[in-house]
């Protein structure tokens, strides 16, 4: 069956058109709206069309009818998936390291997207893969996959997350670092902090410290491609394991960085969800190993 959402118009919406009552009260984008015209009941009032262009009024109830969508072909890989959080609409996992989310050329079958692709086929389900957040591929943690186009545009840039990392030296105090990323000039991959970048922000509080590491949480108000990594190298306090940055491995075999907490308002329920994926064996073992205050 196809899913069906319900939402009843608020006051402060009364006479305005529909087009922006559901942009900018249900979250559902101009891409959506043109499929949902195209849809048979795609949008209705009372159980009648209702166009983009007509008015609504306070407390009448408007029914979307979600477009059925089949999934983007990717490999079905068996595999393991840690899931922290799973309804009709989301699926959240936690992510070992050493796995990419999505498949690139040099990984067609040994990602997070594979084996969404075979829980999917065992359960009968089909919907794309949508990641909401993107972790690299040795960074572990919470990923959000939305089940349908609705869910990914509400939830875009919605998503409150934590990340844990183990940084090398000692800091003592939180901060933030405001300080634009670029594209290192002799790099395709590598990021630095330039003054013609673009704006990236990050906050960090201090969980503990040693002389040799640091343990911090991590919030990022911008979310620039290696962000957490070329902040704390920018700021003498490269992460543990992470040589791209100028982190050493002799401790850790890959960056210690671990998406540890996040939290959103669902946006079919309402509910708001604050999940946790809890630190995985390597960070575990590393912070063991530290001598902190």
């Amino acid at each position: 069956m196809p899913e069906k959402l319900y939402f009843t118009v608020p006051p402060r919406f009364d006479g305005k058109p529909a087009k922006w009552f559901l942009k900018d009260f249900c979250g559902v984008s101009t891409r959506m709206i043109t499929r949902l015209k195209r849809e048979k009941d795609g949008i209705l009032r009372n159980g009648k069309i209702l166009r983009s262009v007509d008015p609504v009024h306070a407390g009448e109830q408007i029914e979307i009818t979600l477009p059925r969508e089949d999934s983007s072909f990717i490999m079905p890989t068996e595999g393991e998936l840690d899931i922290i959080f799973e309804d009709a609409h989301l699926l959240v996992l936690n992510k070992p390291p050493f796995m990419p989310v999505h498949p690139v050329k040099q990984h067609q079958t040994d990602t997070l997207a594979n084996r969404v692709a075979y829980y999917m086929a065992e359960r009968g389900e089909s919907y794309v893969f949508r990641a909401v957040n993107r972790l690299d591929r040795d960074t572990s943690g919470l990923v959000l996959i939305a089940k349908d186009g609705f869910c990914a545009n509400a939830l875009k840039n919605a998503v409150y997350k934590e990340y844990l990392a183990v940084v090398h030296g000692e800091v003592k105090d939180g901060g933030t670092v405001s300080a634009p990323i670029a594209l290192r000039g002799d790099s395709k991959m590598v990021r630095c902090v330039a003054d013609h970048g673009a704006p990236a922000v990050t906050h960090y509080t201090v969980l503990a410290c040693g002389k040799e590491y640091s343990l911090l949480r991590l919030v990022l108000e911008t979310g620039r491609t290696h962000q957490i990594r070329c902040h704390m190298s920018h700021m003498g306090h490269p992460l543990l394991g992470d040589d791209l940055y100028g982190g050493s491995r002799e401790a850790m075999s890959r960056q210690a960085l671990h998406c540890a907490l996040m939290r959103f308002v669902h946006p079919v329920t309402g509910e708001t969800l604050e999940l946790e994926a809890p630190l995985p064996e390597d960070i575990n073992n590393s912070i063991k190993e530290i001598n902190f205050k």
